[in-house]
């Protein structure tokens, strides 16, 4: 036997082993009835749960589709994030510089090196600038410090 004839032989052989279609049945009329379709029941998707374990549920909501700390008014520095503080000005005090910036109100206030906020603190003030370190983001604390820096436009600039 060759090769060239084993493609057909399995054909022959796997027809041979399939069981034949039974004959439709006759009804009491007489009359050949064909057996119901059968209907392919494709069944229902899995439900998916979490269970937590003791652990917080990744899929939840951290806030519940609230904010975590609600907006209240600024009472002082310590109440204002970076991305509120309006910079105003730049002034030179003796032998180092601090900024001028604005509540949201507008009042002012005196920005120093150090001087921390809610999310973060003054890092440096230079002439034309203030550099800000964020870090916390709303009351999570980040993972690496983040630079924020306000410039004064060119406008605004005064000259010694």
């Amino acid at each position: 036997m060759s090769f060239n004839h084993l493609p057909l032989l399995s054909v022959l052989v796997i027809s041979l082993a399939l069981p034949a279609r039974p004959a439709p049945q006759t009804g009491t009329s007489g009359r050949n009835t064909v057996p119901p379709a059968v209907v392919d029941k494709k069944p229902a998707p899995p439900i998916f749960s979490y269970n937590p374990e003791n652990r917080r549920d990744p899929f939840k909501d951290l806030f519940g589709g609230k904010e975590l700390r609600e907006k209240k008014p600024a009472t002082g520095l310590a109440d204002m994030e970076i991305e509120e503080v309006v910079l105003m000005g730049i002034v030179r005090s003796g032998n180092r510089y601090e900024a001028i910036a604005a509540f949201s109100d507008g009042f002012p206030l005196t920005l120093r090196e150090g001087q921390k906020l809610a999310d973060g603190f003054v890092f440096a003030i230079e002439a034309d600038r203030v550099v800000f370190r964020k870090t916390s983001d709303k009351g999570f604390p980040l993972s690496r410090p983040k630079d924020i820096i306000k410039e004064i436009s060119p406008e605004e600039r005064t000259h010694d």
